[in-house]
């Protein structure tokens, strides 16, 4: 599905305006890099797309929907077909690598052999059928990682949003949870991630939008983390 942000402006009791005035159109397929300093809008943006947040002022369409308008039945719709990544896995410590998986499948009443099957398809395809059994904490934070983006991809969602995936990780984990993403992105998901790792956006260009101060200041194709003016 697409993303469309038309106008949009977030504001925060008293006056505190997150993001001012956004235009940004991000295609159906796309890999999206998200980029700015702490307090940028960058997570204000991605909660706007959940529908976790409605803007102030704007619209902000994902696919057909308007998310300020949107119906309770078109909500659950929208939900399943965006997968949510987080730095700090928010995985379920009594839950086994398999169960965490499977979870996100089961609350929303699919079939226990569709579940089972979907669930080992995801575990194959991020190299986890190993630990399968075991809890969060017998793993390590790179492998929590991909537990998280299984979980994720478990609906097979349109729309993927990551919000600083490789924050917790060394380079080298960091690396290989951005091949994951970029897999996940060739099979047709569109994806958006907000990140601070300069090394992963230098070396894996795609297109960068950068937010400073709630404002758009920049859209490149191919972009690195810093724009040539800031070099």
């Amino acid at each position: 599905m697409e993303i469309r942000f038309a106008g949009v402006t977030k504001q925060f009791p008293p006056d505190i305006v997150a993001l001012q005035d956004i235009f940004l159109s991000i295609d159906k397929g796309e890999f999206v890099y998200l980029v700015g300093p702490t307090g940028s809008g960058k997570t204000t943006l991605l909660r706007l797309v959940t529908r976790e947040l409605v803007p102030t002022k704007g619209r902000v369409t994902v696919g057909d929907i308007n998310i300020r308008r949107i119906a309770s039945h078109n909500l659950a719709y929208l939900r399943r077909n965006i997968g949510v990544v987080f730095q700090d896995f928010r995985l379920l410590p009594d839950l086994t690598v398999h169960e965490n998986i499977a979870f996100v499948q089961e609350v929303i009443g699919v079939p226990f052999q569709s579940v089972q099957k979907r669930t080992n398809e995801v575990l194959d395809r991020l190299g986890l059928w190993r630990k399968r059994n075991l809890f969060p904490e017998q793993i390590s934070g790179g492998e929590q990682q991909r537990v998280a983006i299984g979980r994720a991809i478990a609906n097979s969602p349109s729309i993927l949003l990551a919000d600083e995936p490789t924050g917790n990780l060394d380079m080298d984990t960091a690396d290989e949870i951005l091949q994951l993403l970029l897999s996940i992105n060739a099979s047709g998901t569109t994806l958006l991630v907000a990140t601070h790792n300069q090394y992963i956006v230098d070396s894996y260009r795609q297109r960068v939008i950068e937010l400073r101060k709630g404002r758009l200041i920049r859209d490149e194709r191919k972009g690195r983390y810093r724009s040539d003016g800031d070099l």
